[in-house]
């Protein structure tokens, strides 16, 4: 396949990220609604924060059911349904009565409209690409650190001047425009579902003359176990393919420093605004939230980092454990530096490493062979999702048991640092075991060569954040 510039592929890049942007804009910047529920409904901090982790997790948790509509439907029709899902979930969170009902259209309604989104922009992407796939993908999924910078600030406009149910239903609004950028999603195949069954309704309507009807009910059973062994065969595959990724002791230790960096990473974008707040640092702020800062500067860090893994100089694995472990450290620092420029300045460098989420494709496909990529990419993004889900209501507890973020903020930095470490360490004691079961990867230590640029399938190539 070749990349389709005449008949408008740079148009579905476009459109792509303007999904993401408009899908993921106010969760990503879903800490300037945190304390405005906070005050509404007077729920605790870890009980509010399932709405926001909610938000987050459950997209990522569900990608493999919304990889598996895509594939069935197709990119637009997908598309379009999960516009509806994002803004119906919003405007029903204005008239949200209780945080339970806010968990469940905030959290899990927009959550999984927004992993239905993921799934479909990248895969009509990969459908129009293929030598500068790797380029668009980084274009596109940049629309959710843009979306987050954008939303943050309008967001705490929107409130100022309608409230917080006035900003939900007009970001709600906004989200229809899905709708739109759903318009130019052509596939350029059809999906695999409709290919067969238009197939399998060929070959029953067949004129089947001087034949018994039971001749004809035994070929209709045996087209029907054969669609059914056709449509299980792929799925026993996968769950066998999964189960080789979990005997390499290197992926585990990946999926548990996935788990581990979720558990802490994501309660920052989350509670760094009430940080601010609860410390009395507003007087004198800007007119530029520490969400914005953080969603910006996480964008930077995508762009940066993913670059900086391409060259051959650079060891993806040990860039990811150092970036992984300097988040950590910088969350380590947050109750130490209480002032409005310092948390500016952390924001800002919590945002920069939490870019390292791009580079997971590159260590993932170090770890277990290009082949098994997309299975093990599945694994990762599931005890990332848990880890989100469980990250900021755990992170909040902390302060509900002590009535200050300082204990909370020394946990989630410790969860990183041990979240950077452990995959590390594992590796080196795990080494010339793990050469020696792939056979064709390198030394741990040696120079990686980027082998995630051209994959036939979308799914293997990036991940959510």
């Amino acid at each position: 396949m070749q990349d389709l510039s005449q008949d408008g592929s740079w148009s579905i890049v476009f459109v792509s990220f303007m999904a993401q942007l408009l899908a993921y804009g106010s969760p990503q910047a879903v800490g300037v609604l945190y304390p405005e529920w906070l005050n509404t409904f007077q729920e605790g901090k870890s009980t509010t924060a399932w709405v926001g982790s909610t938000a987050l997790g459950v997209g990522l948790i569900a990608g493999p059911l919304c990889s598996a509509c895509v594939d069935s439907f197709g990119a637009r029709p997908v598309t379009i349904f999960s516009g509806v899902m994002v803004a119906g979930g919003l405007i029903l969170s204005a008239f949200a009565p209780n945080i339970i009902f806010l968990i469940f259209s905030y959290g899990i309604v927009v959550g999984l409209g927004c992993g239905l989104v993921y799934a479909a922009t990248l895969t009509i992407v990969c459908q129009y690409f293929d030598k500068r796939r790797g380029l668009a993908l980084g274009i596109v999924t940049t629309g959710t650190s843009v979306g987050g910078f954008i939303y943050a600030s309008m967001q705490n406009k929107l409130i100022e001047q309608y409230g917080l149910d006035g900003c939900l239903l007009i970001v709600g609004g906004l989200a229809l425009n899905l709708l739109v950028c759903a318009g130019p999603m052509r596939p350029l195949n059809l999906p695999g579902y409709y290919i067969e069954e238009k197939a399998t309704l060929k070959s029953t309507q067949e004129p089947i003359c001087d034949k018994e009807l039971e001749t004809e009910s035994s070929l209709e059973h045996q087209t029907l176990v054969r669609i059914i062994k056709k449509r299980l065969q792929p799925h026993t595959q996968y769950i066998y393919v999964m189960c080789e990724c979990l005997r390499e002791p290197s992926f585990v230790a990946l999926c548990i420093s996935i788990f581990l960096y979720s558990l802490g990473g994501i309660a920052p974008v989350l509670f760094i605004e009430d940080v601010a707040q609860s410390e009395g640092l507003l007087e004198h702020v800007s007119n530029i939230p520490l969400v914005s800062i953080t969603t910006a500067a996480a964008g930077v860090g995508k762009l940066a980092l993913g670059m900086l893994a391409d060259m051959s100089w650079v060891n993806s694995l040990q860039l990811y454990a150092m970036t992984v472990t300097a988040l950590g450290a910088s969350l380590l620092v947050v109750p130490m530096w209480k002032s409005y420029a310092g948390l500016q300045v952390l924001s800002a460098s919590i945002g920069f490493f939490s870019g390292n989420w791009s580079i997971t494709s590159y260590v993932t496909t170090r770890l277990v062979g290009i082949e098994r990529l997309g299975q093990a990419h599945g694994l990762l993004m599931c005890f990332g999702g848990f880890g989100i889900i469980l990250g900021p209501p755990v992170v909040g507890s902390f302060f509900d048991w002590t009535q200050s973020y300082d204990l909370a903020f020394y946990f989630a930095g410790c969860c990183l640092v041990a979240g950077g470490t452990v995959p590390f360490l594992v590796a080196l004691f795990f080494r010339n075991t793990a050469i020696k079961a792939r056979g064709v990867l390198g030394d741990l230590d040696g120079d990686l060569e980027p082998e995630v640029k051209n994959l036939s399938e979308c799914n293997t190539v990036t991940s959510v954040e």
